[in-house]
């Protein structure tokens, strides 16, 4: 047959319309419950162009899957044992800038909300709303805006919220606490011995030790019992949390 000679593969593939590639957000959960994770994970698996990448159960595995699997979005639990929700929004907003957090809780509090504002979340939602909302949360922090939780402006001010969390220092929020002061509140409300501690941070008990010292100083602590309630008022640690510390610690007494 003649005619035009064949142009070849490479010349015909030029002609045909490049389908654009679609970005899918990635998505890390960082919960304490197993049975949440997995619903969630099952339930965000269904969303179009949203892929969960990884669970983790507290905080600090969160920092470190992070910098694993480098999520576009971390939806945090607000409190985990270990290293809460706060404390690991700021120390992944350190090292990951681009990764964003959005803070999921059990209720609607101004003071909470600002403190996740403060610590680096571009997101509130709590964990009765609806998949819809947390879909489209997801996809408004990840075009780079804020969500708050349609419950939130229904309960306080939303502007003085956002200006309380802007007005702050952010790098000692809460009595002049410094990031690292939190973690050691959290594990010594949690029941952690200085031993403990200082192998949960990888430190020198010695450093502990300079810490609780700060600590009681700067919270005006007489004891331990102080700093529990502190940081069950501030949402550093549970509740149950320091019941279940306080459990081990008395079965431990009684066996000695």
């Amino acid at each position: 047959m003649t005619g035009v000679p064949d142009p070849g593969p490479s010349h015909r593939r030029r002609g045909r319309a490049v389908a654009p590639v679609v970005h899918r957000i990635k998505v890390l959960l960082a919960d304490d419950h197993a049975l949440f994770r997995q619903a969630l994970t099952s339930l965000i698996a269904a969303e179009d162009g949203i892929d969960v990448v990884g669970d983790v159960e507290n905080g600090r595995e969160a920092v470190r899957a992070v910098g694993e699997v480098n999520p576009d979005i971390v939806l945090m639990d607000a409190a985990m044992p270990g290293l809460n929700g706060l404390e690991a929004t700021r120390l992944i907003r350190r090292a990951a800038p681009v990764t964003r957090v959005i803070m999921l809780t059990g209720f609607v509090d101004e003071e909470s909300l600002v403190e996740a504002l403060r610590a680096g979340a571009s997101g509130y939602v709590l964990k009765n709303a609806d998949l819809s909302e947390l879909v489209v949360a997801i996809r408004a922090v990840n075009r780079g805006e804020t969500y708050l939780a349609r419950a939130v402006s229904a309960s306080f001010n939303v502007a003085e919220a956002l200006y309380r969390s802007r007005s702050d220092d952010q790098g000692t929020a809460g009595n002049g606490l410094t990031s690292r002061e939190r973690e050691v509140l959290q594990l010594v409300a949690e029941g952690y011995t200085n031993q403990g501690i200082a192998h949960e941070l990888c430190v020198t008990v010695k450093t502990v030790e300079a810490h609780r010292s700060h600590l009681m100083t700067k919270l005006h602590a007489r004891n331990r019992t102080d700093l529990i309630r502190y940081a069950i008022r501030k949402g550093i640690v549970r509740l149950e949390s320091v019941e279940e510390a306080e459990r081990l610690i008395a079965g431990i007494t009684d066996e000695g």
